[in-house]
């Protein structure tokens, strides 16, 4: 039991590794981190394009489902439902047995984004997320002739 509890190390003592508390925080997380906790993945031209490769799901995005019954199904977001962790996609619909018809919920990660809804706010997260960006910035890094200049120094 010991060396079962020395391999799991921990890096930092503030976030706990009980799956208790993990699932309760998971299940109890506030709007604005659901909206983070239900991102979806960019298809490969938008990927391509934004170097991005997901971003919380919204209202009026086009997807494509990839996984369950409704595979292969595509179409317009129609609600992001974050009490219930699901989105509801337009067209993915099923009959009750009294004739009306109810959406379906789909697990945002279970689908792909092929068409954003932009607007400012949109376009500056993606700019954030831009992975390019934050390669080229190299703030903070170390070139091999600062670690030889340091060696002659001794």
């Amino acid at each position: 039991k010991a060396a079962l509890l020395a391999t799991a190390m921990k890096y930092n003592r503030a976030v706990s590794c009980s799956r208790r508390k993990a699932r309760k925080a998971h299940f109890s997380a506030p709007s604005g981190v659901r909206r983070l906790l239900m991102s979806s993945a960019l298809s490969t031209d938008l990927k391509s394009k934004y170097h991005v490769n997901a971003i919380p799901v919204r209202k009026d995005d086009e997807v494509i489902i990839l996984r369950g019954s409704h595979k292969g199904r595509e179409g317009k977001v129609t609600q992001v439902y974050r009490k219930k962790w699901v989105i509801f996609v337009d067209k993915v619909t099923r009959e009750k047995a009294n004739g009306t018809t109810v959406n379906i919920g789909i697990d945002p990660s279970k689908v792909v984004i092929t068409k954003l809804k932009m607007d400012k706010d949109r376009m500056k997260i993606l700019e954030r997320l831009d992975r390019t960006r934050r390669v080229a910035k190299d703030k903070g890094k170390i070139t091999q002739a600062e670690v030889s200049e340091m060696h002659k120094v001794d």
